[in-house]
């Protein structure tokens, strides 16, 4: 029995949750896909998957080797990917992972070149407002902002941003600039939910000011276009808002006052250190980042 094979079956078997459409993932038939995983059950001995006419699902023995199963394959396929680094170019799909807008506005640019410069790679990128767990949902590396909790993961800083409080300059013509935090609250104030900004808004020196938002939106896209539209103040980190500065749509306000930068890392499991394509992309994302005023605070 293939193993890191049948590692493979079993994990597709688990996202897609058929035979059927782990055969479609993995370019076989069900049947064969039946028949790997009864090896793997035999070999193990032990029961992964329950069976019912319409679909699977993994019994609590399963549950539990599906972390070890991605692990596995993760730790062959940075294995295989870095001896094959150490004859030629990266290899093999980058499973990458990063907060929406930051991954629009500058993850998606860093991956098509890292494309271009490296034909015998691809790139599987997924943008999420959450921190995924790398090792179990199976990415390579993930794009961090704000302190890191899981200390298990190797990180490399590449960039801070800032928390800023930012208006179009129509609204500042007609409501005026506010001149120190407390002034915020005689403006109209919109609230992005998703960055814990609908209650106090906190600035460098523990100033803390109590707002009531009159606009609360779990959408950051759309604190965003509210306060271009001209019919607020809001709060976002720098990068969200890179274009809106770049073509003046908003400026910012309290730059004094603004709290300590949050940091960005790249993170990824130890033992992709050794991967080439890990290793290139973040070699690549270094040099990008680190040149960018808005990712360096």
């Amino acid at each position: 029995m293939d193993h890191i094979r049948a590692l493979e079956t079993f994990i597709a078997v688990a996202d897609s949750g058929s035979f059927s459409g782990a055969g479609r993932k993995l370019g076989i038939s069900a049947p064969s896909v039946t028949r790997v995983i009864g090896e793997l059950e035999a070999d193990l001995g032990v029961l992964l998957l329950h069976r019912t006419t319409r679909a699977v699902s993994l019994t609590d023995p399963g549950q539990t080797y599906l972390q070890d199963a991605r692990r596995l394959v993760q730790e062959f396929a940075a294995a295989r990917d870095a001896m094959r680094g150490r004859h030629g170019e990266p290899t093999g799909c980058l499973r990458i992972t990063a907060p929406v807008l930051f991954g629009q506005h500058y993850v998606s640019p860093l991956l098509m070149e890292f494309l271009d410069r490296f034909p015998a790679a691809s790139v599987e990128a997924t943008f999420l407002d959450r921190v995924v767990n790398v090792v179990e949902e199976g990415f390579d590396v993930a794009i961090r902002i704000g302190p890191l909790m899981d200390s298990s993961l190797m990180a490399t800083r590449i960039g801070a941003v800032r928390r800023v409080v930012c208006g179009c300059p129509d609204y500042f013509e007609k409501y005026g600039l506010p001149a120190v935090p407390a002034d915020l609250t005689r403006h109209r104030i919109i609230a992005a939910r998703s960055l814990g900004t609908t209650g106090d808004w906190r600035f460098a020196g523990d100033v803390a000011v109590r707002l009531q938002p009159r606009y609360i939106v779990n959408h950051v896209p759309a604190a965003i276009a509210a306060a271009k539209s001209g019919w607020g103040l809001t709060r976002v980190l720098s990068y969200q808002i890179g274009p809106e500065l770049g073509d003046g749509g908003l400026q910012t306000v309290l730059g004094e006052y603004e709290p300590e930068s949050l940091p960005i890392h790249i993170v990824h499991p130890e033992g992709h250190a050794a991967s080439a394509k890990v290793r290139a992309f973040v070699d690549l994302a270094r040099e990008r980042i680190r040149a960018n005023a808005y990712l360096n605070s």
